[in-house]
């Protein structure tokens, strides 16, 4: 009888020793995965792909660029630039003008980036656009943006409707702008909409670090970094890379 409450010990330590192994483990597995995070966010501020593999790199200008100094891109090996044209088809963006100019004097190609908006008819976007950006055979092909999905828009769009808009905006910009458009497809758009299977144009893919494949066909630039740390602006760039 004197055995039993020694097994019984013997049983309870064991348990416990299995239960603090178990949480020594996740806390080195969370550990890990801190110091993981860390370095992964530090290598990532200013990683970008190999220039031997994509010798032509370039950045997206934000709408609004915090202190951007466009004459320091060339300096940290962009070739070229999209200016992002923030959608407000009601009000003007002012501020394009002198991104545009300010862009333009230096060794950069410009490119225009519209972001595609599934709420608003195309008409307006495209008013917007060719009120916005010149007809120049010096410009890259100008990029429409299709990410934003819409499943929030307060009047309810079938996909139908954001696939045949998005047509129309397609055609009306390459008739102001007198070349195909570069379609950058999120990847949710396309899961939604295969949208790079029924639109015969370059793409334009967006996936941090890895190569995208989520189009199911190639593509010709690369969203590499959207956290792209420079001496060119304040606030971090995307960095985008071409396809060879």
């Amino acid at each position: 009888m004197a055995a039993r409450p020694r097994a019984r010990s013997t049983r309870k330590s064991q348990t416990g020793g299995i239960v603090r192994f178990m949480w020594l483990a996740f806390a080195a597995l969370v550990l890990a995965t801190i110091i993981f995070s860390a370095w992964l966010w530090i290598d990532m501020r200013d990683w970008r792909p190999d220039a031997d593999l994509y010798p032509e790199q370039g950045a997206v200008i934000p709408a609004e660029p915090e202190q951007m100094r466009y004459k320091a891109l060339p300096a940290i090996g962009a070739q070229f630039a999209y200016l992002r044209l923030e959608q407000n088809p009601r009000a003007l963006d002012d501020d394009f003008a002198s991104r545009f100019a300010l862009a333009s004097e230096t060794d950069l190609k410009i490119g225009v980036l519209l972001p595609f908006n599934p709420c608003i008819p195309a008409d307006p976007q495209s008013t917007y656009f060719t009120q916005m950006v010149p007809r120049n055979d010096s410009l890259l092909p100008p990029a429409i943006e299709v990410q934003q999905l819409a499943l929030q828009c307060p009047t309810p769009v079938s996909d139908a409707k954001v696939e045949s808009e998005l047509m129309t905006l397609v055609n009306q910009v390459e008739m102001h702008a007198g070349k195909p458009v570069i379609l950058k497809v999120g990847e949710a758009f396309e899961m939604r909409h295969r949208i790079a299977r029924s639109l015969e144009r370059d793409l334009w893919l967006v996936r941090d670090r890895a190569r995208p494949d989520y189009a199911g066909r190639p593509w010709l630039l690369w969203s590499a970094n959207s956290q792209f740390h420079s001496a060119a602006a304040e606030e971090p760039l995307e960095w985008v890379v071409v396809q060879k």
